[in-house]
């Protein structure tokens, strides 16, 4: 049983509280050059500061530290009040998010050193930082930082630089071992990312430099003082046994390549795709098996709601063209070990492992995992006050205490306010300024290639470039641990290792035409983390954000691919980032490619690790669209889904809220805020498979001829009737229509079995489920995405099956009954069947729902803990951003 990271005792020390006198003068002006309007929410609460005084007090009676989880709340309740959601209400599940403090509610300022101010209000606890000048603004962004995420910042270093298990314990080395595989950096190569900008000029990255330099004073300015006076100091150090040291920019540069690397890529999946296409050549043959890999891949399914309806194509070309195709022989490729073990067996630390909670781990999984983060916006034109509605927020799971933190900034060119992660908060990375808003979503795009490196002079560790025969170099990180009071995994040594190339990370070996190859992961962002700063920096500063078009220059200076969003009080705005490389021309954009040079991206300079990139005009954008929503599904026409992205089917889970949000304005109609946030919510518990599959399901199965099977079916009809919602609006402790949700949880992997694997065969049913798994219940308990599943192929099977005609974007066979509909119908019919006697318990009764095994326990959010203090960590299940801004920019 896994138990909480901090669920450990550990030494008693004094902590006394020291709050400095209110001061009622100075900077702070409620509402000063604020343009009115914003609202935002973001739980559990502001503060991550426990000291040991606190936990101890904690664990004796269970109080919380202040601040500690006063926005969840107003999060969590949000979920009972949508069904009936008034304007007036907003307020009351959104804190006021306007520039500055009432004097009246200001509380502990600090003065960290001449020209910097730092207070919060009595409310929430949420820092407002005043700068005399820039640099003042910078530093006291890194003293408030440390203030209220230090512990959780210092994990976030190690956790980028692929040594957390130096500082945690030996139950990281996994999550270590995934991060030097997918991001190994040394500290050369951040010194590197530091000092060349790759674009902007010259003066604005020196400025740039000057701004995070000021941060890490302002860090290391905290981290003296808590040395000196234990309120200051988290009390999590003495439980991991560890000292606090100092900042550097390098830590910066280690903490952005983590989120960049988790949040802002796409693709890196083509020797995946590969071993799928294999396999169904196997089963079908060559052209049948692409022509139903291709129905599967759903690169580009012309029925695939989108963001905008404009055509932007990216990545069009031929899946199969041969030009430098190096796909894998089958049954070829092989993993390399990442990890060299000594000093503690691999057995030893995978039963440490399962004891103990992991951060890294969890980290890990929320890169694995879908993402959640959506936006909605509503043009002026269709609002019912005149000015622009938008409902914004970014998804990164839950962590306790957030992994996202809180801040207001105020110096010479910049005013703005919202959500940062904590390590790079020298800037707002999504929030608000002046006059505007602004949110993302990870798009995905695809930004991340496979090279085949064709191996040489008889080494796997040689590799052939342009006509020469170079050695890979070799990149290693030793770890050592101990136990502590947090993780007692038996003390232990172990080195991660791989191997790089011009193009990137080896990530599998294999052979290529009979021939050895090295496969290797080549990210345009790869050695260029720092390169998006520069973007977050504009967002930040009034001069760069004053209408949509500077908004979206702004917003295309950051790298990582993300779906931004822009409204101020008259416009609104999309722009999709990302640096996208510039394939050679006639070659795969879907398979490996040959590295001997010959197919390098446009432009390849393996000195700089640059290339050229899609042009600005290239990328989807568009301005005061009447109703736009992002929920991380497909951009906009042509613009193929990454590789590693197969959901991008007939319907996809933002149209659940387009929906609500496209009736809100028909027939001339005014949307309120009020409704674009109910919404986000109403959609937030609805489970799609209810929503937009289960009608088509019913049509194909006719009625059923069992009684048993009848009732069920009845049963789900009801259920959808209400909206098909995972939720529990009276607070029992069970969702209302809960054995219709359970049936629908035991028979969904038993449908999508018995509709495809007959036709697919074992091997090829198997492989599609290593890029896209059916979306069923997991294997531990978990929050649903709904984001990828095999719904939309199940949808269009069975739209085929009922035609005996092609559908578009479909298959071209048909695989429920083998196309025929009344032996489709039995097939259906036997699989529900079949799951009604599947127990609750066979579903639920796993890890901490063991003694309450439903889906209200399976379904709930569950916080990732990196602190003493562990409540609270179990919050109701939505499938909403963890920060939102409910915004109508004006008074």
């Amino acid at each position: 049983m896994r138990r909480s990271l901090w669920a450990v005792p550990v030494a008693l020390l004094t902590s006394l509280a020291v709050t400095a006198p209110v001061q009622a003068d100075g900077p702070g002006t409620y509402g000063k050059n604020d343009a009115g309007g914003f609202r935002n929410v973001l739980p559990p609460g502001q503060n991550g500061l426990d000291t040991l005084g606190q936990i101890l007090q904690f664990r004796s009676n269970g109080a919380l530290p202040k601040h500690w989880a006063d926005q969840q709340p107003l999060y969590d309740g949000l979920l009972y009040a949508s069904p009936t959601l008034t304007d007036a209400q907003v307020n009351d599940y959104y804190k006021d998010a306007t520039f500055g403090v009432k004097k009246k509610n200001r509380t502990g300022v600090v003065k960290p050193r001449k020209g910097v101010t730092i207070l919060r209000d009595k409310q929430y606890g949420v820092p407002r930082i005043y700068g005399k000048t820039r640099s003042d603004t910078m530093f006291g962004a890194g003293y408030a930082s440390a203030n209220d995420r230090l512990f959780l910042m210092d994990v976030l270093r190690h956790t980028g630089r692929a040594d957390l298990t130096n500082f945690l314990g030996g139950a990281n080395l996994n999550a270590d071992a995934s991060q030097w595989q997918n991001n190994a950096y040394t500290e050369a190569d951040l010194k590197k990312m530091l000092k060349a900008p790759a674009h902007g000029s010259q003066k604005e990255w020196n400025k740039l430099h000057k701004d995070v330099n000021a941060y890490v004073a302002g860090i290391n300015a905290y981290i003296k003082a808590a040395r000196k006076d234990d309120a200051l100091m988290p009390g999590e150090y003495a439980a991991v046994g560890k000292k606090l040291k100092k900042w550097t920019s390098l830590d910066v540069m280690a903490t952005a390549s983590l989120f960049g690397g988790i949040f802002g890529r796409g693709g890196g999946a083509e020797v995946t795709a590969a071993q799928i296409l294999r396999a169904l050549e196997a089963r079908f043959g060559v052209d049948q098996g692409r022509a139903i890999w291709t129905g599967f891949r759903s690169k580009n399914n012309p029925t695939a709601p989108t963001t905008i309806p404009g055509s932007f194509p990216y990545m069009t070309g031929d899946s199969f063209a041969t030009k430098g195709l190096a796909l894998p022989d089958a049954g070829t490729t092989v993993t390399p070990w990442t990890v060299i073990s000594g000093g503690s067996s691999t057995s030893a630390l995978a039963a440490a492992a399962d004891d103990t909670v992991s951060f890294g781990d969890a980290l890990q999984e929320e890169q694995l995992d879908a993402h959640h983060s959506n936006w909605e916006l509503i043009s002026a034109k269709n609002s019912a006050n005149g000015r622009p509605l938008g409902v914004l927020g970014p998804q990164v799971g839950y962590y306790l205490p957030q992994v996202l933190m809180e801040l207001e900034l105020h110096g010479p060119g910049i005013d703005a306010r919202g959500a940062a992660f904590p390590g790079v908060s020298m800037y707002v990375q999504l929030g608000r300024g002046r006059d505007y808003a602004w949110s993302a979503t990870s798009a995905g795009s695809d930004n991340v290639d496979t090279f085949a490196e064709a191996t040489c002079g008889g080494s796997k560790y040689k590799y052939k470039y342009k006509g020469k025969c170079r050695k890979m170099e070799k990149l290693v990180r030793d770890l050592s641990w101990t136990p502590n009071a947090v993780d007692k995994t038996p003390a232990g040594k172990a080195k991660l290792k791989v191997y790089r190339t011009v193009h990137g990370l080896v990530t599998h070996y294999g052979t290529s035409h009979g021939k050895r190859v090295a496969y290797v992961t080549a990210r345009t962002t790869y050695l260029h983390e720092a390169d998006s700063i520069l973007g977050f920096r504009r967002f930040n500063q009034p001069s760069q954000m004053s209408s949509p078009s500077k908004f979206q220059k702004s917003a295309s200076k950051i790298q990582f691919t993300f779906n931004w969003a822009f409204q101020n009080a008259k416009h609104t705005a999309y722009y999709l980032s990302g640096a996208y490389p510039k394939r050679a021309k006639g070659t795969s954009p879907d398979f490996p490619l040959l590295g001997t040079g010959k197919y390098d991206w446009q432009g390849f300079d393996p000195k700089t690790y640059s290339s050229d990139l899609l042009a600005f005009k290239r990328h989807p954008k568009t301005k005061n669209q009447p109703v736009m929503v992002s929920w991380n599904n497909k951009p906009a026409k042509d613009w193929s889904a990454a590789d590693e992205q197969w959901g991008f089917g007939p319907f996809y889970r933002s149209n659940l809220i387009e929906e609500k949000l496209q009736e809100a304005v028909s027939g001339g109609k005014k949307a309120t805020l009020a409704q674009v946030v109910q919404a986000m919510e109403e959609s937030a518990t609805q489970d799609i498979r209810a929503a937009k599959l289960l009608p088509t399901v019913f049509d194909a199965m006719g009625t059923p001829s069992d009684p048993e099977v009848a009732a069920a079916v009845d049963k789900l009809k009801a259920w959808i009737a209400d909206g098909g919602h995972r939720r529990d609006l009276d607070k029992d402790g069970v969702y209302e229509h809960n054995e219709a949700i359970q049936i629908l949880d035991a028979w969904w992997p038993k449908l999508v079995t018995a509709q495809f694997q007959p036709g697919l065969g074992d091997e090829a049913f198997a492989a599609l489920q290593t890029m896209i798994s059916f979306g069923a219940v997991s294997s531990r308990p978990s929050a649903p995405s709904f984001s990828d599943g095999w719904w939309g192929y199940s949808l269009q099977d069975l739209q085929r099956v009922a035609s005996g005609a092609d559908v578009p974007g479909g298959f071209p066979v048909a695989f429920c009954g083998n196309g025929d509909q009344t032996a489709c119908s039995t097939t259906l019919q036997d699989s529900l069947k079949q799951a009604l006697t599947v127990t609750p318990e066979q579903l639920y009764a796993s890890g901490a729902c063991t003694t309450d095994p439903q889906p209200s326990c399976w379904n709930a959010n569950r916080a990732r803990v990196t602190a003493g203090v562990t409540q609270p960590n179990v919050y109701p299940f939505q499938n909403r951003p963890t920060f939102q801004q409910a915004v109508s920019v004006g008074k």
